[in-house]
């Protein structure tokens, strides 16, 4: 009784297709796919900004960034 044979998961399958569709469930997995990809990608960009800005102090950006009192710093990002 305590664990569940392949039948088993064999008839939940057929229900969750039943319920969801066939084009449903490939739109879910594509998300999570494309979620899990992005979500590497900026493990790895993370690591690499994380090291860049290790190896410059934080008190030399600021007063570099500070020297033009009419500088307004802006990172502008497009959607993709």
């Amino acid at each position: 009784m305590g664990s569940l044979s392949i039948w088993h998961w064999l008839i939940v399958l057929v229900i969750v297709v039943l319920v969801f569709g066939t084009k449903k469930l490939k739109n879910i997995g594509g998300d999570l796919g494309g979620a899990v990809k992005g979500f590497k990608d900026g493990m790895k960009e993370g690591g690499v900004g994380a090291d860049a800005s290790a190896t410059t102090p934080a008190a030399q950006q600021v007063t570099s960034k500070a020297t033009d009192s009419n500088t307004v710093d802006v990172e502008a990002k497009t959607k993709s």
